[in-house]
């Protein structure tokens, strides 16, 4: 199969989140603590994942629902039933500060994105999230310079597996979704997503979690990669 564009997910597809999202949390907690809040860790982690439920639900399909400072503000009122701008801000600066310097790109993702533009190959990266915190990843990752497009949620208004975020880049490239491939480590959104939009997928996840050998439907991949690098093997 031939393929002129691969449509990569970023979250713990070219970079492994868990490490990041924890580190983040301990500098969140830190800073927390530092503003007189007192929180032991449960504590924190159940305000935090209440907070992170409340947002998902209420805002759901939205680039808002991962808003790591929505949760925090959410926190704050939750654990101190106060409205603290100032803190809610630091909190959620600290987290993502800690969380890119936490990042480290998955093995091979460099020279696979580098045999992709030697053939002539469009990369793109579409991903969930805010335009803002995605650009800042880009840049932290240094990888920005081999990438041609980033669609992210935020600036097409619906979240994977909605077709939108696919047909933009898409477009983008003036390509049919035949003539592209999705790699991404979420069966729902980014496997689902892709397929549902006619495009073939390949399901990869940086934290090394393998995707159930059960799928079906929308929800399976037509690859599973063992790493990144693997697909300029099915793309080349």
């Amino acid at each position: 199969m031939s393929y002129e564009a691969v449509f990569f997910d970023l979250d713990n597809t070219l970079y492994p989140y868990p490490p990041c999202n924890a580190a983040g949390k301990r500098a969140a907690l830190a800073v927390l603590r530092e503003a007189g809040y007192e929180l032991d860790r449960e504590a924190f982690d159940d305000a935090y994942a209440t907070a992170r439920r409340e947002a998902k639900r209420e805002v759901r399909g939205t680039a808002a629902s991962h808003d790591r400072h929505i949760y925090f503000k959410r926190v704050l009122r939750r654990h101190a039933g106060v409205h603290d701008a100032e803190t809610a801000l630091a909190v959620g600066d600290a987290y993502w500060e800690e969380y890119r310097d936490e990042m480290t790109l998955c093995d091979g993702v460099e020279s696979a994105l580098d045999a992709l533009r030697e053939a002539g190959v469009a990369v793109a990266v579409v991903t969930n999230l805010t335009t803002r915190v995605q650009l800042a990843k880009l840049t932290r990752l240094g990888i920005d310079d081999r990438v041609d497009r980033l669609v992210t949620s935020e600036e097409v208004g619906r979240e994977k597996p909605s077709a939108l975020p696919f047909a933009t880049a898409l477009s983008a490239f003036d390509l049919r979704p035949s003539e592209a491939l999705v790699v991404g480590d979420n069966v729902d959104a980014d496997i689902a997503g892709g397929n549902a939009v006619g495009a073939d997928t390949a399901y990869f996840a940086a934290d090394g979690d393998d995707a159930p050998a059960d799928l079906a439907g929308d929800r399976r991949p037509d690859y599973r990669l063992s790493e990144v690098a693997e697909a300029t093997e099915v793309v080349l």
